[in-house]
């Protein structure tokens, strides 16, 4: 009877593990009722995913900017505006009103170069909040070559070591074969964007009018038959080229073939531009611009500097300014 019994437990036993076999069975295979749930979870990782890949891209396009290489073989030759800049109050008024000039220009890449000992904030800021295309350098103008409080701007030529650290990083970062046009562009004058249109096929060494110059209202190339011959000036007509700075642009190739043309820093008053062209070209050479140089198309429009007596008194008062703005 015990016997009959025990065979009865274990059939039973026998056949329950069977029956929960065969369901567990039958249940492979059949969606489980956390599906919903691990799709929403890998949903929510694929967004986070594509927003982190998102927001790495820009920083990349953000810190690559300036060191992204320019096609190989553009459509529209580069032009490489270099422009040297120092502190003073109206430096970012004027840097914001050239960047604004320049975003219109198409294949443009700006070189600015700071006379500090390392980068500011505000350029940098300036420059990386631009859309433009830029490198941002620095060189310290030696202090005997500096101009003092109080010196004329004329008795001291500025921009030298800031413009000639700009063509040692182009002969750097740039192959001989590689078309384009340089152009010396200071922050305190104002642009005709006519003016980038018609440097950018610049051969050799292109040369136009430029306004409010020279204590005339332009100074300009005299040309004949399409070639120059001479110069309207009025200060110093022997210099080798009595041109502005903002008055020519070079072939980024002949600086490339000519990697010992530089600006001079011991150069005498006035031929700065002169110590440069000497070694690039002869004025017989020279490109006529601006339906042969009739047209301005570029102004010395220094900007005044700003009078802070009223400041001075208020900070006397203990009434200084907030130093958290920035003009």
């Amino acid at each position: 009877m015990m016997k009959v019994k025990l065979k009865n437990v274990f059939v039973v036993y026998f056949l329950v593990s069977l029956s929960g076999l065969m369901y567990a069975l039958l249940q492979l295979g059949q969606p489980c009722d956390c599906t919903q749930h691990l799709k929403s979870a890998n949903n929510l990782i694929h967004d986070k995913e594509k927003k982190l890949s998102q927001m790495q891209n820009e920083l990349k396009r953000m810190q690559g900017r300036e060191k992204a290489p320019e096609p190989a073989e553009p459509a529209v030759p580069f032009i490489y505006v270099i422009t040297p800049t120092y502190a003073r109050l109206v430096q970012k008024a004027e840097l914001v009103r050239l960047s604004q000039t320049l975003m219109h220009v198409k294949n443009l890449h700006w070189i600015v170069v700071e006379d500090a000992p390392a980068k500011t904030p505000l350029v940098s800021e300036l420059l990386s909040q631009s859309s433009l295309r830029f490198t941002h350098l620095y060189v310290e103008t030696p202090k005997n070559h500096k101009l003092k409080e109080g010196d004329p701007n004329w008795l001291k030529p500025r921009g030298v070591e800031q413009r000639n650290l700009a063509l040692q990083w182009l002969r750097k970062n740039r192959e001989l074969h590689y078309k384009g046009t340089v152009y010396f562009a200071d922050d305190d004058n104002t642009y005709s964007l006519r003016l980038f249109d018609e440097i950018r096929a610049t051969k050799r060494v292109s040369v136009w009018p430029v306004g409010l110059v020279g204590g005339l209202r332009f100074e300009r190339p005299l040309v004949e038959n399409s070639h120059v011959v001479g110069f309207y000036t009025a200060w110093k007509p022997n210099r080798p080229f009595p041109v502005d700075m903002a008055g020519f642009a070079v072939a980024l190739q002949l600086l490339l073939a000519n990697p010992e043309a530089r600006f001079d820093l011991l150069a005498e008053r006035g031929y700065l531009e002169s110590s440069l062209l000497q070694s690039l070209v002869s004025i017989e050479e020279l490109e006529p611009k601006a339906d042969n140089c009739t047209k301005v198309l570029v102004w010395h429009t220094r900007t005044e500097k700003p009078k802070m007596k009223q400041e001075e008194l208020l900070q006397k008062q203990g009434l200084g300014s907030d130093p958290s703005i920035e003009v």
